[in-house]
């Protein structure tokens, strides 16, 4: 790999990183292109030719796998969830949830009610319960 490219990825993964710590925050492509050095345009197909999904669809799959994990773990209400997780609308977040997961929200927590708690690796556990693709 050329010493370019290494170090294309790597400012794609330090944007990537910005929006992991700060998933719960509006999407800032022009903050999230100055932080990978390129315009904001180049910074999209960067991202999704490295990463295989634009930014946004990345950052409804990650909010979706914390909602997953809260929804599997508390009993916090679906609308708090939803709001905790960077959505601002319920109607938006329920479409997204059932476009990634495959249902709802109140049907995957209702269909993982009583099923014994993960005993795995962690590492294990997220690459087993991260979705796959998105809709």
């Amino acid at each position: 790999m050329s010493r370019a490219v290494e170090d294309t990825h790597r400012r794609m993964l330090r944007a990537r990183d910005a929006m992991d710590r700060s998933y719960a925050e509006p999407l800032d492509i022009a903050e999230l292109a100055r932080l990978a050095h390129v315009s904001e345009a180049h910074f999209i197909r960067t991202f999704r030719a490295t990463f295989g999904e634009t930014p946004h669809r990345y950052l409804q799959r990650r909010r979706v796998e914390r909602a997953m994990r809260l929804l599997r773990e508390t009993e916090r209400s679906v609308t708090d969830i939803c709001l905790e997780v960077g959505f601002n609308s319920l109607g938006t977040f329920s479409r997204t949830f059932r476009d990634i997961i495959g249902e709802s929200p109140t049907e995957f927590r209702r269909r993982i009610v009583g099923l014994p708690p993960l005993v795995a690796p962690t590492c294990f556990a997220k690459a087993w319960l991260r979705p796959s693709s998105f809709g």
